[in-house]
């Protein structure tokens, strides 16, 4: 995997082709996994999310994927986490537009559906809140980010960082009770 992440640097349109399958049903369940957690309704699917993010990460139109070098699977895994974030809040915004129905909510037909499960967190307080913690402390964001919205497990989370399951046990404790803080004010 790392040498095709060099061959992309390298720009050798091949290398990616060949990275996809090696990566794509990691990032399927991943992607699988934090879709579960969204709003009753969601329209984007695993699938299209993870193409998505591929496509940003190393797609013939990314303009930045020349100056972009990946230092191992690690770091991939990150930006793809940090991709799919992006994609999901973008995905939220427009769904928030007056266009597309602004704050107009549903009616429910039947009962299963009042009882569905709501997503705890608001995504875009999230995001908003995710990106002050960044400017606090950039690596406990980096593992929320891997955490919350790569579905990685501590372990996971601990490896693409470089740090030790220890450490991302405590920021992952940290950075939860500082974002339940900070997204709690601003309601």
């Amino acid at each position: 995997m790392t040498k095709l992440l060099e061959a992309i640097e390298k720009g050798e349109p091949q290398a990616a082709e060949a990275l996809l399958p090696l990566v794509y049903d990691e990032l399927r369940k991943l992607a699988a996994a934090k879709l579960i957690h969204e709003k009753p309704g969601q329209t984007l699917q695993a699938t299209a999310l993870v193409h998505e993010a591929y496509l940003r990460l190393v797609g013939a139109n990314n303009t930045a994927k020349k100056e972009q070098e990946w230092d191992g699977r690690g770091h991939f895994f990150a930006a793809a986490a940090e991709a799919m974030r992006r994609i999901l809040v973008e995905s939220a915004r427009r769904k928030r537009r007056l266009k597309r129905g602004g704050e107009r909510q549903r009616e429910p037909i039947d009962e299963q559906s009042i009882a569905a499960p709501q997503m705890d967190a608001d995504l875009i307080e999230l995001d908003a809140a995710l990106d002050k913690l960044a400017a606090k402390d950039c690596r406990k964001a980096e593992l929320v980010k891997l955490r919350y919205f790569a579905g990685l497990t501590i372990e996971q989370a601990a490896e693409a960082l470089g740090i030790s399951a220890t450490t991302a046990d405590r920021d992952w404790t940290y950075a939860r009770a500082w974002l339940f803080r900070e997204m709690s004010k601003e309601k």
